[in-house]
């Protein structure tokens, strides 16, 4: 993908003085005679770098510096002028300029300018992509599973990262739809752009719009400022919508309308913007059922479904449970500044043999809770949740030591906590009422915070 380089002057002998320094350098070159000119330019493409005059009519240069740093903070911005003063100069890298330059210019100078300009962009962006990766969430190196059901997922993920196309990954809550997104784009020629994510459902309908598309200055008492959404902060990279069954009826048609046509309307605004993005939606509902109870549009459905990841729930792919439960075991130890622990062996055949319900962000919460529960080094089955300590089946004596077995184990957590009940509720994964509420019919004396 060529850069993209923005050249705004007013006059045009200094416009095409530009384009003909820069012709043979490899970059897409984008002429403007005015801010308003180039800022029109920045809302409909991705913009790399710009050069603008200082002196301008009507807006500007430092004002166009001003609104780029403002609504384009990943772009690069050069002042160039032949009105050069020191307090120019200073309010101009003071505002955010990368660079300063003064006609009559040196070609050589702009052109090494140019370069150590976009130099620096690159530089921030593979900066971004390798904290990325120290996380843990780039690429389907990083996704654990050997199982044969991940296998073929992960295959399919390197098959279709390089597409355009958008992708629905479906499955139960805590599968991880949004770690197979981040493998899409980590995977895929988008890597140095941005990935943006938005949980649809964490938002009511008129927020969700504004989060989505942005808004114009005055199209609503608040909007002071013109406000860029996520799928124009997505511009060359990918947007991932979490929860996109749960979009409002009235969202559908827009959201379909960018999709189809690769442009949005920002609220109150009347200028189509083009945006380029992969979208990668995900959901645990059953689309085709909300399609024929009438609350997800079929059209809307068809354009996410170009390709579809199912994933498995972690019950049927059982055996990636030790290595996952391994990973999320050094990363807890890690985290709470702990000597690496270890499983007992037969507490890992507990985990194995346990159904899951809330999938591999449960079997991380466990991990998380034992490991500050633990004091020898060695995660024994007692420690464990007693819904999992029991194991998958039981008999009604069993039963009856399971409830003596959450008693134990609210007892270890308290005492764990040093009676703090917030904190210990907080383990259990219970509120404080219902934690309260276990402790009476335990006999368990009140006190605490």
């Amino acid at each position: 993908m060529n850069e993209t380089l923005l050249l705004v002057d007013d006059e045009a002998i200094a416009r095409e003085g530009l384009q003909m320094t820069l012709a043979n350098e490899g970059y897409r070159l984008i002429p403007a005679a005015t801010a308003a000119e180039a800022l029109n330019a920045l809302q409909s493409m991705t913009v790399d770098l710009v050069l603008t005059d200082l002196k301008m009519p009507g807006i500007d240069g430092l004002e166009l510096l001003r609104r780029c740093r403002e609504l384009y903070p990943d772009v690069r911005v050069i002042m160039i002028t032949g009105y050069a003063t020191v307090e120019s100069a200073i309010a101009a890298l003071k505002d955010g300029a990368f660079d300063y330059l003064t006609k009559p210019y040196n070609i050589e100078a702009v052109r090494a300018t140019v370069r150590r300009a976009l130099s620096q962009r690159r530089l921030e962006a593979e900066n971004r992509a390798l904290k990325e990766e120290l996380a843990g969430r780039r690429g389907t190196s990083r996704i654990l599973g050997k199982s044969r059901k991940m296998q073929e997922i992960l295959a399919l993920v390197r098959q279709v990262a390089g597409s355009r196309s958008s992708v629905l990954v479906t499955g139960e809550s805590g599968t991880g739809k949004e770690l197979i997104a981040r493998a899409l784009h980590y995977e895929s020629p988008r890597r140095d752009r941005r990935f943006v994510s938005l949980n649809c459902s964490s938002l009511a309908e008129n927020l969700l719009e504004n989060e989505l598309f942005g808004h114009e200055r005055g199209a609503f008492t608040d909007a002071r400022e013109r406000k860029a959404g996520l799928f124009e902060s997505a511009d060359g990279g990918t947007i991932f919508l979490d929860e996109i069954g749960d979009v409002p009826a009235a969202m559908q048609p827009k959201l379909l309308r960018v999709l189809q046509e690769r442009e949005l309307l920002r609220v109150g605004g009347t200028e189509p913007v083009q945006v380029d993005f992969r979208l990668v939606a995900a959901t645990n509902r059953q689309l085709e059922a909300e399609i024929a109870a009438g609350r997800f549009r079929q059209d809307l459905f068809y354009r996410l479904n170009v390709i579809t990841i199912a994933m498995p729930a972690l019950r049927e792919r059982s055996e990636d449970i030790p290595d996952l439960a391994q990973h999320f075991l050094a990363r807890s130890c890690h985290d709470e500044g702990q000597p690496l622990k270890r499983f007992h062996p037969d507490a890992l055949a507990l985990l194995q043999a346990y159904a899951w319900p809330g999938n591999v962000r449960q079997l991380e919460n466990v991990v998380e809770r034992v490991v500050i529960l633990d004091r020898t080094g060695t995660i024994e089955p007692a420690l464990l949740p007693p819904e999992i300590s029991a194991g998958p089946s039981g008999s009604a004596e069993e039963l009856h030591s399971l409830a003596e077995n959450e008693r134990l184990h609210i007892l270890r957590v308290l005492e764990r906590c040093e009676n703090n009940r917030s904190r210990a509720a907080r383990i259990l994964g219970l509120d404080r009422s219902s934690l309260w509420r276990k402790l009476k019919e335990y006999g368990v004396p009140p006190g605490g915070d």
